[in-house]
């Protein structure tokens, strides 16, 4: 009779650990279903903001590439593009340079935009010279540093410090100087979370060759 119990105890057990993992499961598929959705709709707006700077309409643009960075938990390379040409438009060159410094960094020459994006680069450079000239008061600039941007699938990026080169080359009275680069690892390259740090700052200097 007792081993008949223990039997029903265990059985009852079993099954109640069983519902509660599919009880579980069941929650985390919801959540992943909602998460899903979340992204879709915060790409649904990025994808708005890229028609609406097509047809010219910027500051509609402006307003739907920044519901993109302020929702998603991560950048991608491509927003950063999005959001810097616009930015070109809109008058606001430092934010036009940042943005797409930080798509060349990510994408090197091989990015679909890059060859563009150092185009637009370049236009706001000028724009900026020009700015300074007129003294010309810009708006509050929304910039890389305050968000997380995705390296893409690598996970890697190529140091903006040394370019890659791991050597960091600086003109002095004497000539030119060498030193090894302090962030980036021996083949040139950072983490996705050094690159994030960097930009914002962050990262420390140390000699890891």
């Amino acid at each position: 009779m007792k081993h008949f119990l223990l039997a029903c105890t265990l059985i009852t057990l079993s099954i109640s650990c069983l519902a509660q993992d599919a009880e579980k499961e069941k929650i985390r598929q919801i959540e992943q279903q909602k998460e899903m959705e979340r992204t879709r709709t915060i790409r649904q707006q990025m994808d708005s903001g890229v028609y609406y700077m097509d047809r010219e309409e910027f500051e509609l643009a402006d307003a739907k590439f920044k519901y993109a960075l302020n929702n998603m938990r991560s950048i991608p390379s491509d927003l950063t593009f999005f959001f810097g040409k616009n930015s070109y438009f809109l008058g606001r060159y430092k934010q036009s340079i940042d943005w797409l410094t930080k798509y060349i960094q990510l994408k090197g020459t091989s990015g679909s935009y890059s060859a563009e994006a150092l185009e637009w680069k370049k236009k706001s450079e000028a724009g900026l010279v020009e700015q300074h000239k007129g003294e010309t008061v810009n708006a509050l600039e929304t910039l890389s540093k305050d968000y997380v941007i995705d390296c893409g699938p690598s996970g890697k990026v190529t140091c903006p410090v040394c370019n890659g080169s791991t050597v960091v080359i600086k003109k002095g009275y004497m000539g030119e100087t060498y030193s090894t680069c302090q962030y980036c690892d021996q083949h040139g390259q950072l983490t996705c979370d050094e690159y994030n740090q960097l930009i914002r700052g962050q990262l420390k200097a140390s000699n890891r060759k």
